[in-house]
């Protein structure tokens, strides 16, 4: 009785050491596929901006977001810009070295005090940092609630203000795609489904029409941006391929 009691956990244990094992394997085969995807692109010239006004959980993205930066490819260019209360604060200056681009991203304040009246004035500006004779493919990654105030807040001012309007018209004149996470913020998109629905409309428009593309994740609460950055990074595969 005692031997197939002991034959029992034995066989337990090996059973549960042979699932960790295949989980782990799972995970590094999914990581393995990520970097694959990642390196089989041509370096970028990468400007991210983030919004200084976003909800506290944005900050818990941090890593992720690290690692993304970590996973593009040698030669790749990074900016790290935070638009806060009507400028843009540019935390790292483009450089190839991603790992200090990397560490140089930081929690966003999370309060209405750091909030831009938009964030696409300070995106124009970022624009103007990239420069002509770069090679490789230009791209921002805009972190935004989207949302433009600067003019008032109503159905006519969605996706239609001036600010926008120069933004996309910026990017397509410096040859540069705009992906952006829509996020909401501290003010009105925390608070009203109509704020984020007309923040998500704008961050759309700027993306589609600069050939980058939007991530959303419903008009209210926040969950995590994994899924945005595999998304992304499928994107960015398919968009800047290296020549076979």
């Amino acid at each position: 009785m005692f031997d197939r009691k002991a034959l029992s956990l034995a066989a337990a244990f090996l059973l549960a050491v042979s699932m960790v094992g295949m989980t782990s394997a799972k995970v590094n085969i999914n990581n393995e596929k990520e970097q694959q995807s990642l390196q089989s692109i041509e370096p970028l010239n990468l400007a991210i901006l983030i919004q200084d006004d976003l909800v506290s959980q944005v900050g818990n993205e941090l890593g992720v977001t690290r690692d993304f930066i970590r996973s593009l490819p040698q030669g790749s260019r990074v900016m790290v810009g935070y638009i806060t209360a009507g400028s843009l604060q540019v935390r790292q200056p483009f450089t190839t070295d991603r790992e200090k681009a990397a560490k140089s991203l930081r929690m966003p304040i999370g309060s209405t005090a750091s909030s831009p009246f938009n964030p696409y004035v300070e995106v124009v500006e970022a624009l103007k940092k990239f420069q002509s004779d770069w090679t490789g493919g230009n791209a921002v990654l805009l972190i935004s609630d989207g949302l433009d105030t600067s003019r008032g807040f109503d159905s006519t001012a969605a996706g239609q203000t001036i600010d926008l309007e120069r933004a996309i018209s910026e990017a397509n004149k410096r040859r540069v795609s705009i992906f952006s996470f829509y996020a909401p913020s501290v003010g009105l998109t925390s608070r009203s489904r109509l704020a984020a629905s007309y923040g998500q409309s704008s961050l759309n428009k700027l993306s589609d029409r600069t050939g980058g593309k939007a991530f959303f994740q419903g008009s209210t609460g926040f969950v995590t941006f994994d899924s945005h950055f595999a998304r992304l990074s499928e994107t960015l595969n398919r968009q800047y391929a290296r020549a076979r």
